[in-house]
């Protein structure tokens, strides 16, 4: 069975990389436009709309195209993702926007489809001078069915063969118009005939057009010839430099489409004419094919004339041949991006071992490009027609929305350079606005005349309505509601993992705390990133960042499990190194469960972590034995900071005085879940106003795969150390994540303090009952100068049985120590190791009472062991107007 898809990054899906060159990338853009059938179908419909002003309509659809062309690169660049649109466009806008984006790119591809095979069947017929076959509606489709398949069969087998056809027909189908513009250019000058008319500059003035309904209707048809060379960056991960090539393929495929078009219309309209009658492109009766009737006229019908003729007809049926093979690559591989990033089924992210292409999403395409010439066929002539027309809707949709995609991905960027304003901002963005007007325009004024096109259609509420808009609208539409469906479990994945996160950081008395959590923004990104600020006993706090690698609900599931498991563990005051040995039994078992439980039916579930057929998981589930986490304690009484980590990154420490950055030599355990792991503390003294960054591995991924890089940007953006944690915050994202990302990002930023001699009090005494008395005296003193005298008689108590204890059981000195926070806090340290444990004294017991009774009168309690022995401690609320 073919492998699904190893991830969903650019480059990680298994399609045969480096098969490309900038040769063949531009081959591959230009070809996919059909030169040749572009304009024998499109140039008399251009004519029709605007007149003479042909050739400038052909320029003007450059300029969008161009603008567009750019967007392209410039994302591209970035993240060369076979999915285009759809990716760059869910990185920007979110997983509903983009799957809308990739749903566009789907019904052009498809639509578009059944016209290519359409004309290659008819022009195959006239080929051969079969004139009775190629008006046979049911021979040309079946011809029609038959070029699709044979054209998904080769997309099928290989890239290399695809580009090597390609490159080689292109080249014939470039010379045979180069050669019919300058022949008919010839004759317009040396031997014209009845039609010609010379070359005019009114021709090249756009202000002529009669109005601006048929400036958009010519347009309209204009974006359609030049459509197709996205397919050059559709193809960026099979090519040699994918992040350069297929831009510049782009940028060149539009600039020679440009010359190509101007240069045959400009030549057509000279030697044809706008007539109405016999060769002029006026004439209706041609409108869908004016290069057959030309052939004859400017070749002549004897001798090479015949020949040049016969070649331009096959030009066009391999122009549409082709057209239809490069249409199956963008078609199949946006299919493919969608399945990895699990916007689809997962089958459709199946790779064929041998060829390295999309095996399910090329064949399924195929088939279902079939399926629809085949019901439109069956359904009306009309109705083909008009859902071919209503193609420039679908393709103005998904190329302004990559336009805007561009300007919003790299917004953070746009006032760094003139150069980045320029081309990731401006150029992108009045492309964007150029297909967004024109898709308004026409879908919504021209398109929706009941007398436009073949077919009117009455609609509720909005009565008769022109087939065309509402083929192109309805099929947009049917992409809303598919989308709602498909994006369901994103988007509850999303809550999920937002509610299982911190909504808000409590204030603090030993840090300043900020923090960022960036979700991924890929529909397969949600997964298991998490920070927290757990307060612990004595004021002290933990700092907690972790990952559970994986997507989808599991994983955002895993991460509350996890999460809420390190809360409970930091609450028994445990040292970093025994939390995570903790949680690492945690998640080792619960990833046991969840592999039981998902692979119980032995099948193939699904693409959120299941287990397949052949035994692999899935990429997109969670893997809860690969957790990642950095545990973080500070004391702001001492200033010690202790630290330990199951993989992922050490924090960043930020030094108060001079604003140097260091990444603490902290020992790298093992992710958890593995089981049988030992991790290992760090400790550091810290001075008050330190900085201590903590931060998942997204934060890293971001900036290209140079993770020095990263670092190096992540250090001098935190040397800013004295600015707002939260403005240091938005400089870090903005500097090390400029677009949209793959993976969740958590970012939690520290800035440390500590308690002065005003707030701490400690006393050491030595193992001597006659010690009690001298406690209890020098507490009662330090409330009397605390003005908390309200708390003396609780506090002797506590004091007083405590001491006794340690006293009692232990040998060595005892020490008491009282912080006076917003709460007061009372601890006894003794050497020993044996923890007290709360109970019921019976009757007739004279001891056991005393914890009992501190339990009773303190607010909460507890006892953490130390390197030396344990410290019992007590908070007791303090009023609001007694706080300091």
């Amino acid at each position: 069975m073919a492998p699904i898809a190893a991830g969903p990054g650019a480059g990680e899906k298994g399609l045969k990389t480096g098969a490309l060159g900038l040769a063949s990338s531009v081959a591959i853009g230009v070809a996919s436009t059909a030169p040749a059938y572009s304009l024998a179908a499109t140039l008399g419909l251009i004519v029709t709309r605007v007149g003479p002003q042909a050739p400038v309509i052909t320029m003007l659809a450059f300029i969008p195209m161009l603008l567009i062309a750019y967007a392209y690169r410039e994302l591209n660049a970035t993240d060369a993702d076979c999915g285009t649109t759809f990716t760059w466009a869910t990185r920007a806008f979110g997983p509903r926007i983009g799957w809308m984006g990739g749903w566009g790119i789907i019904v052009a591809d498809v639509i578009v489809m059944a016209n290519l095979a359409e004309i290659a069947g008819v022009y195959t017929y006239r080929l051969f001078g079969y004139e009775s076959l190629a008006e046979s509606r049911l021979w040309t489709t079946i011809a029609g069915v038959l070029w699709i398949a044979v054209m998904t069969a080769v997309s099928y087998v290989g890239i290399e063969i695809s580009a090597a056809l390609q490159r080689g027909l292109l080249t014939v189908e470039v010379v045979v118009l180069i050669v019919f513009a300058v022949t008919a250019m010839t004759k317009v000058y040396a031997d014209p005939p009845a039609t010609a008319i010379r070359v005019s500059a009114s021709w090249f003035n756009p202000l002529n057009v009669p109005s601006a309904e048929a400036l958009t209707a010519g347009l309209l048809a204009a974006v359609f010839i030049y459509w197709g060379w996205d397919t050059a960056v559709t193809v960026n991960e099979e090519t040699a430099d994918s992040t350069h090539i297929p831009g510049r393929a782009a940028v060149i495929s539009t600039v020679l489409l440009l010359v190509i078009y101007v240069a045959v219309a400009t030549s057509a309209q000279a030697f044809a004419g706008v007539g109405t009658e016999g060769i002029g492109l006026g004439n209706q009766e041609n409108a869908d094919d004016v290069l057959s009737d030309l052939g004859s006229a400017v070749f002549g019908d004897q001798g090479v004339g015949v020949f040049l003729t016969g070649l331009l007809i096959f030009m066009v049926v391999t122009s549409a041949a082709a057209s239809t093979q490069t249409t199956i690559l963008p078609l199949a591989r946006t299919v493919f991006s969608m399945a990895a990033h699990k916007a689809v089924p997962a089958r459709f992210a199946r790779v064929h071992r041998k060829y390295l292409t999309p095996t399910w999403s090329t064949v399924g395409m195929g088939l279902a490009s079939i399926a629809f010439y085949v019901l439109l066929t069956l359904i009306s002539h009309d109705v083909l027609a008009d859902s071919i027309e209503s193609v420039g809707l679908a393709i103005a949709f998904y190329y302004g929305l990559t336009g805007f995609a561009c300007v919003w991905y790299y917004r953070r960027v746009l006032t760094r350079s003139t150069k980045d304003f320029v081309s990731k901002g401006l150029l992108p963005g009045l492309g964007g606005l150029m297909m967004l007007s024109v898709f308004c325009y026409a879908g919504f004024h021209v398109y929706a005349d009941p007398h436009y096109g073949a077919t009117s259609i009455d609609l509720p509420l909005l009565g008769p309505t022109g087939g065309v808009a509402v083929v192109g609208l309805g099929a947009l539409l049917i992409g809303v509601v598919l989308m709602l469906v498909v994006t369901r479990e994103h988007t509850a994945a999303l809550k999920l993992q937002r509610s299982l996160l911190p909504r808000k950081l409590e204030p603090q008395t030993a840090v300043e705390a900020a923090s960022r959590y960036v979700p991924a923004d890929s529909r397969s990104g949600v997964g298991g990133d998490w920070f927290d600020l757990v307060p612990l006993s004595s004021t002290r706090v933990a700092l907690v960042v972790g990952n559970v690698r994986g997507h989808g609900l599991h994983a955002a599931a895993a991460m509350g499990l996890l999460r809420a498991s390190v809360r409970v563990l930091a609450r028994m005051d445990l040292p970093p190194d025994e939390v995570l040995s903790h949680l690492d039994d945690v998640a080792r078992q619960t990833s046991s469960e969840w592999a039981r439980e998902l692979g119980r039916d032995g099948g193939e579930r699904g693409g959120n972590g299941e287990l397949r057929r052949d035994g692999a998981r899935s990429d997109a589930g969670p893997d809860v034995a690969a957790v990642t986490c950095l545990y973080v304690v500070y004391d702001p009484v001492s200033g010690r900071c202790t630290m330990a980590r199951a993989g992922g990154w050490p924090p960043a420490v930020v030094e108060a005085d001079t604003g140097t950055v260091s990444f603490p030599d902290l020992p790298s355990g093992p992710p958890l879940g593995l089981g049988g792991q030992t991790f290992q503390n760090v400790e550091l003294q810290l001075p008050p106003g330190s900085l201590i960054a903590l931060f998942t591995d997204g934060l890293t991924h971001a900036v290209g795969h140079d993770r020095d890089e990263a670092l190096g940007r992540l250090a001098e953006t935190l040397s800013r150390h004295r600015r707002p944690l939260e403005q240091l915050c938005d400089l870090a994202l903005a500097r090390l994540l400029p677009g949209p990302v793959d993976d969740d990002v958590a970012v939690l930023l520290v800035r440390t303090r500590m308690l002065d001699e005003r707030h701490v009090a400690q006393w050491e005494l030595a193992s001597d009952p006659a010690m009690v008395a001298v406690a209890r005296a020098a507490v009662t003193g330090q409330l009397e100068a605390w003005g908390l005298d309200d708390l003396s008689f609780v506090t002797e108590l506590i004091v007083s049985e405590l001491v006794t204890n340690a006293i009692r059981y232990t040998d060595g000195p005892v020490h008491v120590r009282l912080i006076r926070d917003e709460n007061l806090v009372c601890e006894v340290s003794d050497t020993g190791h044996t923890s007290p444990h709360l109970r019921h004294a019976a009757t007739d017991e004279e001891g056991g009472r005393g914890l009992f009774l501190i339990a009773q009168m303190v607010h909460r309690w507890g006892t953490r062991y130390t390197a030396a022995g344990k410290t019992i401690w007590t908070e007791q609320l303090v009023a609001p107007t007694e706080r300091p």
